[in-house]
């Protein structure tokens, strides 16, 4: 599957050059005025969650662990994605933190050593996973082995149903399943709610605009 999956719309989509611009347009325009959920809700999630060591699945730029407070001066992270160009990115830019960087399917088990982790986010992967929402669970399941006693997976994800969506969002919805860097049309808040329950613990999910961000401690 990963070989697969390397190709796919919503790996190669991360390209350098649209890396560049990520912070600005996804982060910034975006979120705020096509999903009604601004970034700083996704970085109040780091700040209220993240811990040390940390595993960050689906890093993007870094933009959330170079902005967020962690509790430590040093923390501890690992940066988990199959985009090359993401790893890169983001380990550039938290170079002062010495992140561990591990290319790898987050949808497969994981191979990451005999490090428990206090924190694991997963904030905008699961909306671009190439499968039925069904399936998404996997991915709490797979990161489940790592969580300390006590640890907490955390994150946040475009829902594709049961969410009032403006008129430009739907507009985006379809035409980022369209060309395969979204699948999730299908995506539910009671869906997640179950995979966490199921896979990690008790979740607290808060739905803003397209977006719902949740937590659930192991």
């Amino acid at each position: 599957m990963t070989e697969a999956l390397e190709s796919h719309p919503s790996v190669t989509a991360y390209t350098p050059r649209r890396l560049a611009l990520y912070d600005a347009v996804i982060l910034g325009l975006s979120c705020s005025l096509v999903w009604k959920c601004p970034r700083r809700h996704m970085l109040e999630l780091y700040n209220r969650h993240v811990g040390t060591p940390h595993l960050d699945i689906g890093v993007g730029t870094g933009y959330f662990l170079d902005h967020c407070r962690f509790p430590v001066a040093q923390p501890e992270i690992t940066l988990v994605d199959l985009s090359e160009a993401c790893l890169s990115k983001a380990a550039a830019r938290l170079e002062r933190y010495s992140p561990r960087v591990v290319k790898a399917n987050a949808l497969e088990p994981l191979d990451l050593g005999a490090v428990r982790y206090a924190s694991v986010a997963l904030n905008g992967v699961l909306h671009c996973l190439p499968v039925p929402p069904e399936a998404k669970a996997v991915v709490f399941r797979n990161v489940k082995p790592f969580l300390a006693d006590g640890g907490i997976v955390f994150g946040s994800t475009i829902l594709g149903s049961g969410v009032d969506h403006g008129w430009v969002a739907r507009k985006a919805l379809g035409l980022y399943n369209r060309e395969g860097v979204f699948t999730n049309l299908a995506d539910r808040v009671d869906g997640l709610e179950r995979a966490l329950a199921d896979e990690v613990g008790e979740p607290h999910i808060e739905v803003r605009g397209s977006f719902a961000l949740f937590d659930a401690r192991a």
